[in-house]
C-alpha cells in the first residue's frame, strides 16, 4: 500500500473567539493547510469534518460538515461527518488515511472545528454528559467515582462552584492511581506546571501563563486532587490537515522535505477489562498495535502529544504508550523527564490544559504540533533532532476507560 503523508497542516489560535463564526475559524484553518501543502480546494478528492458541538450548541444537525465546508469553498466531493467524542479529529485523520490507502482519492482533507464558548455555559458543560451511555448515566457515575475510594479527601479541596461531573471521574482516576502506584498530588501538579510552561512558547495556545508547582497546588480546587490549572478549558478553534498518497504529492507538487509520513494510524475502542488490569487499557492496546504497524518502539519516540483533559491523563497515557513503566509516570514527571530538554518531551504544545480543547479540532491540533516538531519549525519549544513522534487522543467513556482512542505515529 502507498505511504501516506501529511503535506499541509494548520490550526487557529485556540481560545475564546466570541465574535467569530464557526465557518470563519474553519476557513482560517483550511486556508492555512492548503497554503502549507501548496494546493487548492480543487485538488481535494475527499473530506472528513469533525465536530461535536454543531448540533447541541448551534442547532446544526445532520450535515454540519457540508454546511461549514460549503461556506469555505469545499464542495462537489464526498464529505463525511465524523463524531467520535474528543477523538473526533483524530478519527477524521484516520478515515482520511484509510480512504487514501483504499484508492478513493489521492488528496484528502481532515478538518475539525468547534465553537464551545456560548452565553449559556451550563449548556456547554452539559454536552459532556453525552459522552457515555446516557441510559445508565447514574450507574456509570457511581461505578466510576468508586475508583477513588480509599484516598482521604482533604477538607476544602472541592469547589463550591458547578463543574462537569466528568471532573469527579477524572479525580477518581487520579485517586485510583495514587492508591495503586503511590502517585502524589505534587507529581500531578508537576505535569500541569510543565505544560503551562511549554505553552508560553506556543503562539496558538489558549493560555500562555507559566505556573510553578506551588501555584498549581494553591490554585482554586475542583475536586481533590485536581485544581483549576490542571484542567482543560472550554475552547473555540479549528485545525485542518491535507493528507496525500505518493501520487497526490506529485500531482500537487508538494515540497517533499516538509511532508511528514504517517507511519501508523490506529483507532481502538474500550474493552470490558477489570479495573485491576491497567496493562489491558485501551490506550496500551492501541499503542502496541501502532508500534507494530510502524515497525518502531517506544524508545524510538522523541516527542509525544497526549490527551490531558486533566493533568492525570498525561501520566496515565505516558504509561500506556510505554514511555515509562506502569506507575512511573508521576515520578518521571516530577524528575522532568517529560519536560523540554528531558528524556522524552510530552505535550510541548502546552497540552489540552494550556493549548485548549476544542473537541473536534483537538486531535488535529496535536498532530499540528508534532508535524511542526518533525519539520524543525517549533522555535523555542523545539525538540532537537526529533525524527519520530507519537500522538494519543481519547474520547468518551465506556466501562472504565475511553470509548474511542486514537494513536498516530509520525516519521520525518
Amino acid at each position: 500500500m502507498s505511504n501516506i503523508y501529511i503535506a499541509g497542516i494548520a490550526m487557529t489560535v485556540f481560545g475564546r473567539h466570541l465574535e467569530r463564526s464557526l465557518h470563519d475559524l474553519a476557513g482560517e484553518a483550511l486556508k492555512g493547510a492548503l497554503r502549507d501543502a501548496g494546493c487548492t480546494t480543487d485538488d481535494l478528492g475527499i473530506a472528513y469534518y469533525a465536530g461535536m458541538t454543531n448540533g447541541p450548541l448551534q442547532g446544526q444537525i445532520s450535515i454540519p460538515g457540508q454546511v461549514v465546508l460549503s461556506k469555505i469553498g469545499v464542495h462537489s466531493i464526498p464529505i463525511f461527518n465524523v463524531e467520535n467524542a474528543c477523538a473526533s479529529g483524530s478519527s477524521a485523520v484516520h478515515l482520511a488515511v484509510q480512504s487514501l490507502k483504499a484508492g478513493s482519492a489521492d488528496v484528502a482533507l481532515a478538518l475539525g472545528a468547534e465553537k464551545m464558548n456560548i452565553p449559556d455555559k451550563a449548556k456547554a458543560f452539559a454536552l459532556f454528559e453525552g459522552g457515555w451511555d446516557v441510559s445508565r448515566a447514574e450507574e456509570n457515575y457511581r461505578t466510576l467515582v468508586k475508583m477513588g475510594e480509599g484516598v482521604a479527601v482533604p477538607e476544602g479541596s472541592t469547589s463550591e462552584r458547578p463543574y462537569s461531573r466528568f471532573m469527579d471521574i477524572y479525580a477518581a482516576m487520579c485517586r485510583f492511581h495514587m492508591k495503586t502506584f503511590g502517585t502524589t498530588q505534587r507529581q500531578i501538579a508537576a505535569v500541569s506546571a510543565k505544560n503551562h510552561g511549554h505553552s508560553v512558547h506556543n503562539p496558538n495556545s489558549q493560555f500562555r501563563q507559566p505556573f510553578t508547582v506551588e501555584e498549581i497546588l494553591a490554585a482554586p480546587p475542583i475536586t481533590y486532587p485536581i485544581t483549576l490549572p490542571m484542567c482543560a478549558p472550554l475552547s473555540d478553534g479549528a485545525a485542518a490537515a491535507i493528507l496525500c498518497t505518493e501520487e497526490g504529492l506529485k500531482r500537487i507538487g508538494a515540497d517533499r522535505k516538509r511532508c511528514i509520513r504517517v507511519a501508523a494510524s490506529v483507532i481502538q475502542s474500550f474493552s470490558h477489562r477489570p479495573l485491576e488490569k491497567p496493562e489491558l487499557h485501551v490506550g496500551r492496546r492501541a499503542a502496541d498495535l501502532a508500534y507494530e504497524t510502524a515497525g518502531l518502539g517506544p524508545g524510538d519516540m522523541q516527542v509525544a502529544e497526549v490527551h490531558d483533559a486533566s493533568a492525570m491523563g498525561e501520566i496515565i497515557q505516558a504509561e500506556n504508550l510505554r514511555l515509562v513503566p506502569l506507575g512511573e509516570g508521576g515520578p518521571a514527571a516530577e524528575r522532568g523527564d517529560f519536560t523540554l530538554g528531558g528524556r522524552i518531551p510530552v505535550n510541548t504544545s502546552g497540552g489540552l490544559q494550556s493549548k485548549g480543547h476544542p473537541l473536534g479540532a483537538t486531535g488535529i491540533g496535536q498532530l499540528y504540533e508534532l508535524v511542526t516538531q518533525l519539520r524543525g519549525e517549533a522555535g523555542a519549544r523545539q525538540v532537537v533532532g526529533a525524527r519520530h513522534a507519537i500522538q494519543e487522543n481519547g474520547g468518551g467513556l465506556q466501562g472504565i476507560e475511553e470509548a474511542a482512542l486514537a494513536i498516530h505515529i509520525l516519521s520525518k
